[in-house]
């Protein structure tokens, strides 16, 4: 169940405000190799094991960025439920940036704030939302990024 049920029409209300903090998500050895499977980017720091635990920092391998960045529509669903709408398109992104590795066996979650609404001549509302994936037990986010989410309210 998302944390914030609302109506498109108060949606603004929202404006520079924090939408909430999913729960935390493991980032399994499992997830990332279907994940390269999915991808064809089967990169050895991300499936290979034996030689992650030799060459790569705390000897694991690390989650593609593409990964970490696939589990947005997941954390915002549970973030937010938007009604009044006839639908809800992926607007695509403005920027993306992988800032640290997310580890095989960590934890990650997001925090969500809507950043802007543009009301369309259309009807439609464009709604930017500012994404930051944490990972457990570190400071510095995993990712930052910009999400665009087209708004066609019903009627």
């Amino acid at each position: 169940m998302p944390a914030l049920n609302i109506s498109v029409n108060e949606l603004d209300k929202y404006l520079d405000k924090e939408i909430g903090t999913t729960g935390w998500m493991e980032i399994t050895q499992g997830r990332i190799t279907k994940f390269a499977e999915a991808t064809g980017d089967f990169q050895w720091i991300h499936v290979d094991v034996e030689r992650a635990k030799s060459e790569m920092p705390d000897g694991k391998t690390i989650a593609h960025g593409y990964l970490v960045l696939s589990l947005v529509p997941q954390f915002f669903d549970s973030l937010i439920s938007i009604s009044g709408l006839r639908y809800g398109l992926n607007y695509g992104l403005n920027k993306v940036r992988f800032t640290s590795p997310v580890q095989a066996g960590s934890r990650v979650r997001a925090t969500m704030k809507l950043l802007e609404t543009d009301h369309r001549k259309d009807n439609t509302m464009l709604a930017t939302f500012q994404v930051v994936m944490s990972r457990e037990g570190q400071e510095r986010p995993v990712m930052l990024a910009e999400m665009l989410v087209l708004l066609a309210p019903a009627g």
